[in-house]
């Protein structure tokens, strides 16, 4: 396969691997060979302009796109249209990958990300929002003072907190105490700090449990369901993905996890890997199980990814949590329903639960809680047990 005549230029040694990327990606054969194409381009133009393939970046990208218009060429790439081939070059080893803290602010929080990593082992997606929230925190505080860090107060830390409560929920201003308080822990340990200014930080107010779970009727959930096209691969993947959270409960990291080695067909069960690194050993349901096959056997893009769920669309690569609650909502907005995540599945599994007879403890473990407590806030919903216990109102017959 090859994207024309002309000589690369100096991108001819990789277009053979390039190419073997792009398929492994899942392009098509027509996309592939249009990338291609614009890989030559690139490598005449780094011809006349004496680079080499290490001194691409995204700035020398720009300035390629820029020729290109100016040449009046019909076809310019987009401002991610170089995006693959720059991945592929990193990937070999050909570039560097992303530039080197050049600032205090940019080298403390990498020192606190790689204190999160291995100290502290959590998840990438925690590891991003806590360092989210260092650098805006830190890069407030950053002066020409030596010792800018050193002289943070409780003062600093609370009047941060309250900038930030003013434009948040009370469970959004909860979250940042948590990061900040690990960000705190983490310039006291360090010998950043000469005082551990994380007890500083007050609690917020809110009460526990104060809300009743919200979940769809079982109805409502067969017809999100039902609203999956099962002939088409998007479809089979979707109706996998939501039978999983409808019918087990899952939540949508834990549908993300879920790897070819989690399924044992034999003897019917699933292994889940959701918050903190726990595993938990489920019983898989006839119907999930038929619909994981479906989807693996018909619809599932080839690709070495050991996650079972990925893209549709190339580049091929596994899905986040977030696309649970994307296709959940897809799913509401072509059954007719109100829109609702994929964790109010989640709820609805519970309170039917309930309304068939099972008890809070079954209802704990089908959900996983490590925490009877945590599931006994779905006793506002189980009205029938409730009507056994509640006393008659004074003067009134019940």
């Amino acid at each position: 396969m090859t994207a024309t005549r002309r000589k690369p230029g100096r991108m001819g040694p990789y277009i053979e691997g390039y190419t073997a990327w792009l398929v492994g990606l899942g392009y098509t054969r027509g996309t592939v060979v249009n990338m291609l194409a614009i890989a030559g381009d690139l490598g005449r133009w780094m011809n006349v302009r004496d680079l080499a393939p290490g001194d691409l970046d995204r700035v020398v990208a720009a300035e390629f796109r820029s020729a290109c218009g100016a040449a009046g060429m019909r076809c310019v790439p987009g401002p991610r249209g170089l995006d693959p081939l720059l991945d592929y070059l990193e990937h070999v080893g050909v570039l560097v990958g992303a530039a080197a803290p050049t600032t205090p602010v940019d080298e403390l929080v990498e020192r606190y990300r790689n204190w999160l990593v291995a100290d502290r082992g959590l998840a990438d997606a925690t590891v991003v929002r806590y360092s989210k929230l260092a650098l805006s925190f830190l890069s407030q505080r950053v002066t020409e003072d030596s010792d800018w860090v050193g002289s943070l107060t409780g003062a600093d830390v609370v009047a941060f907190l309250l900038r930030e409560s003013g434009r948040l929920s009370v469970g959004s201003t909860k979250g940042r105490v948590a990061e900040l308080r690990s960000l705190l822990k983490f310039l006291y340990l360090a010998g950043l700090t000469p005082r551990p200014l994380a007890t500083a930080l007050p609690p917020v107010a809110g009460w526990h449990d104060t809300g009743i779970p919200k979940g769809i009727a079982a109805a409502d959930v067969q017809w999100l369901l039902d609203s999956c096209d099962r002939t088409d691969p998007t479809g089979i993947r979707d109706f996998a993905m939501l039978i999983l959270v409808a019918r087990l409960g899952l939540r949508s990291v834990e549908v993300a996890r879920l790897g070819l080695s989690d399924i044992d067909w034999r003897t019917g069960q699933v292994v889940l890997r959701g918050k903190a690194s726990r595993e938990d050993g489920m019983p898989l349901p006839t119907d999930v199980g038929e619909a994981l096959a479906a989807y693996l056997s018909q619809a599932r893009p080839e690709t070495r990814l050991r996650q079972i769920f990925v893209t549709c669309k190339a580049p091929t690569r596994a899905i986040t949590p977030g696309l649970v609650s994307d296709v959940t909502h897809r799913a509401c907005d072509r059954a007719g329903l109100p829109r609702v995540g994929a964790h109010r599945l989640r709820h609805s599994l519970a309170t039917e639960m309930l309304r068939r007879g099972a008890k809070l403890v079954d209802v704990s473990q089908v959900l996983r809680h490590r925490d009877l407590a945590t599931t006994a806030i779905y006793a506002k919903v189980d009205f029938d047990t409730l009507r056994t216990i509640a006393a008659p109102w004074p003067g009134a017959a019940r």
